[in-house]
Order: structure tokens, then sequence, then C-alpha cells
């Protein structure tokens, strides 16, 4: 395997919790860095699956809601002519 060195800078105390971290897990910050950074990239492309997995579901739910929101805005129309009859047949208070 051939290797390519990487340089990041950081903070003193976050180099000792690296540093730290390496030598009680008995691994070489090298390593250390090298599958943080490995997992981080997984995760990000869990997430890019997860969020092509939820764009596909909303997708397919924006047809229904649009009808539900139809068929509410229908019922709040029905609701107000009835409204306005009842109230139009009242006679008026004196």
């Amino acid at each position: 395997m051939q290797t390519e060195r990487v340089t990041f800078l950081t903070t003193r105390d976050h180099k000792a919790a690296i540093d730290h971290f390496a030598r009680a897990s008995g691994m070489s910050v090298g390593h250390v860095v090298r599958e943080a950074t490995s997992r981080y990239l997984a995760e990000g492309e869990d997430d890019e699956q997860a969020l092509a997995a939820l764009t596909r579901e909303v997708e397919a739910a924006v047809p229904q809601m649009r009808k539900d929101l139809r068929d509410a805005a229908e019922a709040i129309a029905r609701a107000n002519r009835i409204v306005a009859a009842v109230l139009a047949a009242e006679p008026e208070a004196a």
C-alpha cells in the first residue's frame, strides 16, 4: 500500500487528547486518525443514502398530501357556506 502524508493543525489540548486515546488504546496516533476519518467518511455515505430514501418517501407522499389539503379546503368552504346560511336566516338582535 502506497501512503501519503496528511498534516493538520489542532490545539494542544486536542493533540494531548488524541495522544492519550492512542496510548490507552494501544494504537499509534496515525492509526487513530485514519480510523476516525474512515468512520467519518462512512457515516457521510450513510447520511446520503438515508437522505435519498427520505426524499423518495416525501416525493411519494406529496400527491396524497395535496389531495388531503384540497379536501380540507373544500370542507372548510362547505362549513363556511352553512354558517353563512344559518346566520342569514337568523333574525337580527334588537
